[in-house]
């Protein structure tokens, strides 16, 4: 079972990280401040550790970026693009600004001529980046209960690594839809507002996206 890595020390970070424990895999954490997660590693299971962004790149066969979207290039940098050269990354980031939602709507720092994917795909050209995780909550990321399976959707521009986070997908209770290459973050990213409306304006987040299909 591949080695993976987590690029955070955030919520979404932390509760990958211990739904890939619970799967078997082994997780590696990667901070800039060890005790941001001291507390998390102790109830976090065996299989998962805590290093540094470089140790952690290096540590992942698979790699999970999931840092605030205006952090994401620094993140990367940091990390140190040949320890990513050929890896899966699953970007689980969103372009949210820094400002204040309008009625509930999240305000992006990027246009829909471009995502914040393929921003990232452009800094590290020798990684396969797959866009996943950022139009659910945290809370529901892992083996959800909804009443049907939620679908998951999903692009990139490398057909292997798509289908390893199909797998990873599947076995955390979702089915991915491979909505095709890096473009398609353009549609995919813009579902993290959707989602958020009725959370933002009526504090209502226990939802998700189903793909209906003839």
């Amino acid at each position: 079972m591949k080695k993976i890595g987590i690029i955070g020390s955030g919520t979404v970070a932390q509760t990958l990280g211990a739904g890939f424990s619970k799967h078997g895999y082994q997780v590696m954490l990667g901070t800039r401040d060890n005790s941001k997660l001291a507390e998390w590693k102790k109830g976090a299971g065996a299989n998962v550790i805590i290093g540094s962004f470089s140790e952690t790149a290096k540590f992942g066969d698979i790699i999970v970026l999931a840092v605030k979207g205006t952090v994401a290039k620094d993140a990367l940098n940091l990390i140190g693009k040949e320890n990513l050269v050929t890896k899966t990354i699953i970007d689980a980031t969103n372009p949210i600004a820094d400002a204040a939602p309008i009625h509930g709507v999240l305000k992006f720092f990027t246009n829909l001529d471009k995502s914040l994917m393929e921003e990232l795909q452009e800094l590290v050209p020798n990684a396969n980046f797959v866009k996943a995780f950022n139009s659910v909550g945290s809370a529901f990321m892992v083996n959800p209960s909804f009443e049907s399976k939620p679908t998951m959707f999903i692009c990139g521009n490398n057909e292997n690594a798509k289908k390893e986070v199909s797998v990873i997908i599947d076995q955390f209770g979702w089915e991915a839809a491979d909505f095709g290459m890096a473009e398609s973050a353009r549609a995919i990213e813009p579902l993290c507002m959707l989602w958020c409306i009725p959370g933002l304006s009526k504090n209502q987040w226990t939802h998700a996206f189903k793909l209906l299909k003839l």
